[in-house]
């Protein structure tokens, strides 16, 4: 499958009722050859509009952060395990993720990251371990499945709590230095 026919495959999708209430299916954005991956949730009002994951208020932090360490957000991927958003923006049914989780995985395999950053702790739960706690575990390496992967704050409960936002840039200082020094990626901004 190509990730074309992949995203095709997901604008039409019906399995689960957010097809009915989404203005547009939010696929991912970004080099779809990436060695960085970052997952979020799901897509809020600005994503749901627009089609692109992380335009909103969080976007634009998550932004900051990736310019502060030097990450070109045009070259990492970024997706969420939900394609459609949610009402009121409510966190992900465990049911909704298990229909949608099948894109992400087949984005996955497209796209073979080296790293995968989940954004928040449902990501983090979802796709690193049920039990994962983001206050003691953000920012902690681990190898799974073939991959890194680690999780950091969503920027959404940043702007929430902003105490929090020393914790980010540590985080992603941290990140930045293994994909130069582990990973060998390149994600420089030019």
């Amino acid at each position: 499958m190509t990730f074309e026919e992949l995203e095709a495959m997901c604008k039409a999708c019906t399995k689960c009722p957010l097809h009915q209430t989404r203005t547009n299916c939010v696929f991912g954005t970004g080099d779809p050859h990436a060695d960085v991956l970052f997952v979020g949730e799901a897509p809020g009002e600005k994503e749901d509009l627009s089609g692109i994951p992380f335009v909103g208020a969080a976007g634009k932090l998550l932004d900051k952060y990736l310019e502060a360490v030097g990450i070109d957000r045009g070259r990492v991927y970024i997706a969420n395990i939900l394609k459609c958003r949610p009402p009121q923006n409510r966190d992900p049914k465990p049911e909704e993720q298990e229909m949608c989780i099948g894109y992400l995985r087949e984005q996955v395999k497209l796209i073979r990251p080296k790293i995968i950053v989940c954004l928040g702790r449902i990501s983090a739960m979802r796709l690193i371990d049920p039990g994962y706690k983001i206050t003691k575990e953000h920012g902690t390496i681990v190898k799974k499945g073939g991959f890194s992967m680690t999780a950091v704050y969503h920027p959404a409960a940043l702007l929430r709590d902003p105490r929090k936002k020393e914790d980010m840039l540590t985080d992603m200082k941290k990140i930045k230095s293994y994909i130069d020094e582990e990973l060998g990626i390149d994600v420089a901004l030019e």
